[in-house]
């Protein structure tokens, strides 16, 4: 993966040595050059800079009083350099200077004083974004499954969407990232390595590592099998994102087994997903729980990528599907019917539902994972009329 090449405005010396340091602790960015003052016209350096290396980011920092300069400086740079996503550095507690700073361009406005979990937030969402854009076949696509609450069925889902995925692409990664692994049981596998090596590995790991760490499972799905033991470390989002980047240079899709986990890394991997699909069922404590989650998850990667699977359905008397959306501000996505027997045998045995090939449920899961690369088609095509990323303020 190559670093994001950044271009710091309007900072002071000390202060440029600070946010310098924090970009380069995100591991997946590098400061090329700084510079004090602001930019007034096209041939100023900073902006003749930013155009000879072509640079990904220019951060440009708005003091808290006199800040027309700076929103100057950033509506020059949105002219002169249109490739380069501008990141405000800013007050919060002032929402006229964040409009300000997006109406002149910016694509992020992160909170001063910044931090590496900020930053890396904003590189990630610009990461994901331009790689939807480019519509690049070789990089996979991520799906993050996650439980709005514990028990909804995420590892069933995401073990089975995978197989459905993998019996129509090839080249599928199962990832599980839940806080106790679950999914090389549901695929009757015996993995030699979990994700904690792979976290453990991270400064040498490379494509061929990577395959050595994988267990081949049912269907030919590539699984990075869960934690064997209760995870007391979270990886950090530069981990993270390290991790995925090389998965999606080697897999068509990435699925993502987060199972009922809810934290910092949880909310990071959404970010860098290209859906999440957050699992309930139909009963009220699950559908409360839908919008708490949401909530949570939306601080990071935006509710527009959050997709309500309803697993286990079945028609209950005052929960029809628009109740159902009013409920949870969820748009519903898919139906799994319910046929809780079957289910529990399959895990039991290790014999996925997708392998009994002319069963509802089986049907179910096809189903869902043609829709998702429906999605991925369709945001593809729509990519020169529409734009993919939604400028907001940074997490």
């Amino acid at each position: 993966m190559s670093a994001l090449s950044v271009v710091i405005v309007g900072l002071q010396d000390e202060q440029q040595k600070i946010l310098q340091m924090l970009i380069d602790n995100t591991s997946i960015a590098k400061t090329a050059y700084c510079f004090s003052g602001y930019p007034i016209g096209p041939t100023d350096l900073a902006v003749r800079r930013t155009q000879d290396i072509k640079a990904d980011v220019v951060m440009i920092d708005i003091p808290s009083t006199n800040s027309q300069l700076a929103i100057r400086a950033i509506e020059l740079m949105h002219v002169e350099a249109p490739w380069a996503a501008i990141f405000a550095i800013g007050d919060t507690k002032q929402p006229q200077q964040i409009i300000s700073a997006m109406r002149a361009g910016s694509r992020e406005f992160i909170e001063r004083p910044c931090t590496t979990n900020n930053l890396l937030e904003a590189f990630a969402r610009l990461t994901s974004a331009r790689r939807k854009q480019t519509g690049n076949s070789e990089r996979g696509k991520i799906y993050a499954i996650v439980n709005a609450k514990g028990g909804s069925g995420a590892t069933t889902v995401a073990v089975n969407t995978a197989l459905a995925l993998q019996a129509v692409e090839n080249r599928v990664a199962l990832v599980d990232l839940a806080p106790l692994g679950h999914a090389a049981l549901h695929m009757n596998a015996r993995p030699s390595f979990t994700v904690a090596d792979a976290f453990r590995n991270l400064t040498r790991l490379d494509p061929s590592l990577l395959e050595g760490l994988m267990t081949q499972c049912q269907g030919g799905v590539q699984l990075l099998a869960g934690a064997s033991e209760p995870i007391t470390t979270e990886p950090s989002g530069a981990e993270l994102a390290r991790l995925f980047d090389l998965l999606v240079s080697q897999y068509r899709f990435v699925v993502v087994d987060l199972s009922s986990r809810l934290d910092a890394a949880t909310r990071v991997t959404c970010d860098l997903s290209d859906e999440v699909l957050l699992i309930a069922q139909t009963d009220v404590a699950s559908l409360w729980s839908v919008a708490k989650v949401q909530a949570f998850l939306g601080e990071g990667s935006g509710r527009e990528r959050i997709r309500l699977v309803l697993n286990r359905f079945r028609k209950v008397t005052g929960f029809s599907e628009e109740e159902i959306e009013r409920a949870t501000r969820a748009k519903l996505f898919w139906k799994i019917p319910n046929h809780y027997q079957s289910v529990s045998a399959a895990i039991d045995s290790g014999s996925p539902l997708t392998q009994h090939n002319h069963s509802e449920l089986s049907r179910a899961f096809v189903g869902l994972a043609n829709a998702l690369r429906e999605r991925g088609v369709s945001a593809v095509a729509g990519a020169k009329k529409w734009p993919l990323f939604k400028t907001g303020i940074g997490a």
